[in-house]
């Protein structure tokens, strides 16, 4: 007996080719998906990765806390450090760590046994501050504000808050 069904006819170059671009341009629209492209610079996606704290409400805590020995705008006195050049090169967990915890205050390098005892001394007779910063995990204010803190002292670091009152 004899096969009457047609044979199927062999595909044309142009169904060849329109079958090959379909199955291309499927892919490329299954992959839109999954690209994706960052457009944020390095600096932004540091700052989301900050914790979250206002550059006003830290200046409000360092004045009450900190602006009697950092000075007003954290640009040092005779008793403390400039904190604009130290914050500039410490993230905010470092930051938090120092605030939050007592540390000695460093001598410059060289500070020989006499040039010590005589910085001791001048401690003991109240002509100078403390040698060591106060530890700060024991105040509710400092504690609850550590991050807004280091926000308004890295706004003083990079240059986007300028000295005196922030807007709130």
């Amino acid at each position: 007996m004899q096969d009457l069904t047609p044979s199927p006819r062999p595909a044309t170059s142009c169904q060849r080719l329109w079958t090959a671009l379909g199955l291309s341009m499927a892919l490329v629209l299954a992959g839109c998906g999954v690209i994706v492209q960052n457009r944020l610079p390095a600096e932004a996606l540091a700052r989301q990765n900050q914790p979250a704290g206002t550059v006003y409400t830290g200046w409000r805590v360092f004045q009450d806390k900190c602006a009697r020995c950092h000075g007003p705008d954290a640009s040092g006195t005779a008793q403390a450090p400039d904190l604009s050049l130290r914050v500039r090169d410490m993230g905010a967990r470092r930051f938090m760590a120092l605030v939050l915890s007592r540390y000695d205050w460093a001598l410059p390098a060289g500070a020989d046994a006499p040039g010590r005892e005589a910085q001791i001394d001048a401690v003991l007779q109240g002509r100078q501050g403390a040698l060591t910063m106060p530890a700060w995990q024991g105040e509710p204010v400092v504690t609850a504000h550590i991050a807004d803190l280091y926000a308004y002292l890295a706004a003083r670091a990079d240059g986007s808050q300028g000295p005196g009152r922030p807007t709130p």
